[in-house]
């Protein structure tokens, strides 16, 4: 796990700096200084990295991804949910303008 990787499974998790700092037994200052780059003990990487996959983060390594590099997705069953309330919804007429609906491709 890198660096970059840890601050994207935290926010996917959404999750603070001390709230990682709390799972993985180690101090916020230490997350903060990970998340900006600093090395830290291979021990502490993987405090950092167990307590984040119990919470259902799959790190890639960037090598089956393809040119996106490394990177981070929740497992199925994380707690998480991509789905909107429909009460969240805002549409601007003048972008549905033309619009075919849905599956005509416009």
């Amino acid at each position: 796990m890198n660096s970059t990787q840890c601050k994207m499974a935290r926010v996917a998790l959404g999750w603070g700096i001390r709230d990682l700092a709390r799972r993985a037994k180690v101090a916020p200052g230490t997350v903060s200084r990970f998340e900006a780059g600093e090395e830290l003990k291979e021990r502490t990487i993987d405090a950092l990295q167990a307590a984040l996959e119990a919470a259902g983060v799959v790190f890639f390594d960037g090598v089956y991804s393809g040119d996106g590099g490394p990177g981070v997705r929740l497992a199925r069953g994380s707690g998480r949910t991509n789905e909107m309330d429909e009460s969240e919804l805002i549409q601007y007429p003048e972008f549905l303008e033309g619009d075919g609906g849905p599956g005509s491709g416009g």
